[in-house]
């Protein structure tokens, strides 16, 4: 099956259309009247009639197209085109006009919108569903570490006729595809992982995380017409089952770290004083004695407390 492709499509300005729409107010009142007070052909009345059902029926073809708004028109199921002009035109009255809007949208994954309200009787619209803020989707890392991610995807319109015909409803479909895209990415990567110098994390690649998934939302949203704009991170954190496990870790780390640079900066400084000692000509140390100002200096750097020195009074 071919894939329905926008195209403008040319209409009558309103305006123009606005003096006929009266014209046949005026035109049945002129004829009915006249054959009521003077008679005439039967004929009269039925062009009088006529004028009426104009009446009636020409308002059907009015309609406003707003900035960034857009009406699908078709006849008798048939896409005849898309009007995107700016003003008020003129179509067939027995067409459909759908609007479309093409103004940006922003989608967090995990909301959710409740249903319109409708008019039993019209079936129209006569409240909007609400939309909630969105909650973190669950989904695991490349670890297999459960995690909780959400991302704010902000997407317009741009082929109405895609949007309308390719999917049942564009609107679900760009959240359904947006949290699809999600969880597929978020399996692909690490939530952290600092052993492996240059490989992308959620963590620590938030810009490039929301490229690719920017990428890929962009491949998936094409068939329905719709261009994402951006996507990226909005929240990351580890699920609540394990969170307190991987904080430990992450402070773990830290120590680590933090004794690595006070380990390196004493080896430096014992090393300092001991070629010190030497240029200076302070003491000419024996291997043994070296060892142990060696081994008390890098007691005194690298201890969390304050040293307490030991005074030898006697040899």
């Amino acid at each position: 099956m071919a894939t329905i492709k926008e195209t403008p499509l040319s209409t009558l300005s309103g305006w123009l259309m606005m003096p006929v729409w009266l014209g046949s107010l005026a035109g049945g009142l002129w004829l009915v009247i006249g054959a009521a007070l003077h008679g005439g052909p039967a004929g009269r009345v039925i062009a009088g009639v006529a004028c009426f059902l104009l009446f009636l029926i020409l308002p059907l073809g009015f309609f406003v197209v707003s900035p960034n708004d857009s009406r699908a028109i078709l006849f008798f199921g048939v896409y005849r085109g898309t009007v995107r002009t700016i003003g008020f035109h003129y179509v067939n009255p027995f067409s459909t006009k759908r609007r479309v809007s093409l103004r940006v949208r922003t989608f967090e994954t995990g909301s959710s919108k409740s249903a319109d309200v409708k008019d039993p009787g019209t079936g129209r619209v006569i409240q909007k569903g609400q939309h909630t803020k969105g909650t973190p989707i669950k989904v695991n890392d490349l670890d297999g570490n459960p995690i909780e991610i959400a991302a704010v995807v902000v997407w317009k319109v741009t082929d109405t006729a895609q949007a309308l015909f390719s999917v049942d409803d564009y609107e679900s479909f760009v959240e359904v595809q947006s949290e699809s895209a999600l969880r597929n990415l978020a399996s692909r990567y690490h939530y952290d992982s600092p052993e492996e110098q240059g490989a992308p994390s959620l963590r620590g690649n938030t810009d490039h995380i929301g490229e690719q998934l920017q990428v890929e939302l962009h491949q998936r949203l094409a068939a329905a017409g719709v261009e994402v704009l951006e996507a990226r991170i909005s929240s990351l954190a580890y699920a609540p089952e394990i969170a307190a496990a991987m904080l430990r870790r992450q402070q773990a780390s830290a120590v680590i770290a933090a004794r690595q640079k006070i380990v390196e900066g004493a080896v430096g400084m014992v090393d300092m004083a001991l070629q010190g000692l030497k240029d200076r000509g302070v003491a000419d140390l024996d291997p043994a004695q070296r060892a142990a100002i060696i081994g008390n200096l890098l007691v005194v750097l690298c201890s969390d407390q304050s040293a307490q020195p030991v005074v030898q009074t006697g040899s």
